[in-house]
């Protein structure tokens, strides 16, 4: 059931299914002032998600959203496919730790809640696999997520973050590994939606480094998801005496991962200030004493412990596109670091918070490299010497390189059209294709991979990836859905999804590469940031025109979609382009750019976005932000919203907001839907049924907006 406040369901649900109009939204103006500028919020009382009122608003638009897609065609047909798919679905392993030879994993089960956390006496022998934590019945009568999990240097103790309802609100759990009992008491606050969260064990697991967000009084209630610090937790001791090592002098926006040396001695910490990708760096001796290696503004994104306990640093100080820098053990100046990698033609992956993409062994060091897209994987002697690339397959992406604990490490890659497959490299010869691949309810070998470019306003040539069946004719005449996300360096590199359903009716499916993402590096990043955003929303709509122009579609069967910083981006076309697409889907998306701020992880945002607070990034914010340039009596497309009660990275007013301005100012006669999952957060379900309804209704949406027919 995914409607919200119970108490005006029924009669919610009555009006909803005897209007044909959306339920009435109330104007109570607000005006705000910046810089002369008077702005009016016509909804800003939708902002309060607690009020009753609102509630019952967002439970009225819910019925009435619910109303038209009952009515659909397509959706009972779509809705059974995505059953039939289920059932086919195989299990899936992702989130990899080796320990003393063991592997860990988190095991997803078609059709379950949540995962359950495994251990397996090799990473070759699938048949010894052993549950340690079932996430579904852990503790009675809660369904957990997994937000991160970190297995200890013995390999008998896993300390895991869990949090309920996609909130990502999470305590740390410390289980056995043998029993999967739970050891000591929970501590609290170690991860939230805003600057995430960490742990780091002692060598002997006796204890454990981790972050730990403010709590009772210590600071103002505003300040309760800021100013994340590290604390020490000795096993058997109560959470309330756990002592601060690090972070007094921390950001208030600091985002903070904890990363253990290969002899388990030392801990890395790596903080963030905010989301626009500065970061600092200090190492945490086997005694506990913080020791300084990089400051903001050094442009060091990310440092990985080579298996001698010498330091890589991944350095844009010289090239956006990055170098490997080396500080042999022992040495924490960072003027000692030596240039091991220089800058190439592909741009060097990883960030603190992504810290997978670099490894280096006894005798080589592997980078992970994108270029455009597509990434690689590169090998290099000790000296930078390049030797020949791990094979992977073609235009495809590569996930984070897990040590082995010898001088090997397993990776996984995935392709458009093929799923995801984990190998095992010693750096020799070919890969080994490990028995943990992921298993497609259907194939999609006659699907043709396009790589193309199109022109942006300034003329910057923005990649983009084609996806269709074989042999599909150019004329114009095909339903065609384009996605891209641009921003916060996130790169869409090639994923695996079964789009079989899309195809099979004559679908054409793209993905445009922006600039604010990192396929070509930093500077392509910056490019998409603060004051230059715009250019974000002009690479989206050249690769639209694009489709247009090349006769892959035409604007009457086009749609757009994308989530979160992409919702933002999809509340750009709807408002700069509502011509360009005849529908769009946008989910957990961000619209009032003027107050998202305001929120938690809003302030996080700012070194990514700006603030109203900077007059230059204030004009840039308002020229584009797209609940303020929703205009009366404008023919926007079709409009499907999807937000989450629990999302605290984008506040769900934004939805609601937008939705309401949409739905008064559109003269198209095309709907405008929102749709509120009270069980969700920022695109995290813990309800299966509830997820496989709101895909139907997603794909019925778009089936119907754009002229298909379920055959």
């Amino acid at each position: 059931m995914r409607l919200v406040a119970a108490g005006c369901l029924l009669a919610c649900a009555t009006l909803a299914a005897a209007q044909a109009t959306p339920p009435a939204t109330p104007k109570r103006p607000v005006v705000d002032t910046y810089y002369g500028i008077h702005v009016t919020d016509n909804y800003r009382w939708l902002e309060n998600g607690a009020s009753p009122e609102v509630k019952q608003w967002v439970a009225a638009q819910d019925a009435y959203t619910a109303t038209w897609m009952n009515k659909l065609p397509q959706r009972d047909p779509i809705l059974a496919v995505l059953h039939e798919r289920l059932k086919k679905e195989h299990t899936r392993y992702e989130s990899f730790q080796v320990r003393q030879g063991h592997l860990f994993a988190l095991r997803f089960d078609p059709g379950k809640a949540g995962p359950k956390l495994v251990v397996f006496s090799s990473p070759e022998d699938m048949t010894s696999e052993r549950t340690i934590l079932d996430t579904t019945a852990f503790l009675p009568g809660k369904i957990f997520q997994i937000d991160w999990y970190s297995v200890s240097p013995d390999g008998t103790r896993v300390g895991l973050a869990l949090s309920t309802g996609g909130s990502e609100d999470g305590s740390l759990y410390v289980v056995d590994a043998a029993t999967g009992r739970q050891l000591g008491e929970t501590v609290p606050r170690v991860q939230f939606a805003t600057g995430g969260g960490a742990m780091a064990w002692k060598a002997d697991g006796s204890g454990f480094y981790y972050t730990r967000y403010p709590q009772g009084n210590e600071r103002p209630p505003a300040d309760r998801n800021f100013y994340q610090q590290v604390y020490y937790h000795q096993l058997g001791t109560a959470p309330s005496t756990d002592r601060c090592v690090l972070g007094r002098d921390f950001p208030r926006i600091a985002e903070t991962s904890l990363t253990l040396s290969p002899d388990a001695r030392d801990t890395l910490v790596t903080v963030e200030n905010g989301d626009g990708g500065d970061y600092e760096s200090w190492l945490l001796d086997a005694q506990g004493a913080p020791h300084p290696i990089t400051h903001f503004g050094d442009r060091i994104d990310l440092i990985a412990f080579g298996p001698d306990d010498s330091l890589w640093l991944l350095s844009h100080k010289n090239s956006d596109r990055g170098e490997l820098w080396r500080l042999p053990a022992g040495d924490l100046r960072l003027a000692d670091a030596k240039l091991v990698v220089p800058a190439s033609d592909a741009s060097l992956e990883g960030s603190g918070y992504d810290p997978g993409r670099i490894l280096a062994t006894a005798d080589k060091v592997y980078v992970t490299v994108i270029n455009g897209g597509p990434e690689e994987e590169r090998a290099y002697s000790l000296t930078g010497k390049r030797l020949p690339n791990v094979a992977v397959p073609p235009v495809a992406s590569v996930g984070a390189l897990v040590p082995d604990g010898s001088n090997a490490f397993l990776f996984a890659a995935e392709t458009y059209t093929t799923p995801q497959q984990w190998y095992r490299y010693d750096g020799h010869g070919a890969p080994q294709a490990l028995p943990f691949h992921t298993e497609a309810a259907a194939s999609l070998a006659d699907i043709e991979v396009r790589r193309v470019f199109a022109t942006s306003k300034d003329g910057t040539r923005i990649p983009m990836t084609i996806l269709m069946r074989k042999g599909t004719p150019l004329d114009a005449t095909h339903p065609a859905l384009l996605t891209g996300y641009g921003g916060f360096d996130i790169s869409l590199s090639p994923r695996f999804s079964d789009n079989r359903l899309w195809f099979d009716h004559g679908g054409i499916l793209a993905i445009a590469n922006l600039r604010g993402g990192g396929e070509y590096g930093e500077a392509w990043h910056k490019a998409g940031s603060l004051t230059h955003k715009q250019n974000v929303f002009d690479d989206f709509a050249a690769c639209a025109q694009y489709l247009v122009d090349h006769h892959y579609t035409s604007p009457a069967r086009l749609a757009a979609e994308g989530g979160s910083n992409g919702g933002l981006l999809m509340g750009a076309m709807i408002t700069q382009h509502p011509h360009l697409f005849r529908a769009v889907l946008s989910y957990v998306g961000i619209y009032d750019m003027l107050r998202t701020e305001l929120d938690p992880n809003g302030t996080f945002n700012i070194t990514e976005y700006g603030s109203v607070k900077n007059p230059g990034q204030f004009r840039a914010l308002y020229a584009y932000s797209p609940y303020q340039h929703v205009k009366p009596g404008t023919k926007y497309p079709a409009v499907l919203l999807i937000t989450g009660d629990n999302d605290h990275r984008v506040n769900p007013a934004h939805s609601r907001k937008m939705t309401a301005a949409l739905q008064a100012d559109t003269a198209s006669g095309y709907p405008v839907f929102l749709l509120t999952n009270a069980n969700a957060g920022h695109g995290i379900s813990t309800n299966v049924n509830e997820a496989l309804l709101e895909t139907a209704d997603a794909q019925a949406f778009l089936f119907q907006e754009l002229g298909m027919t379920m055959k």
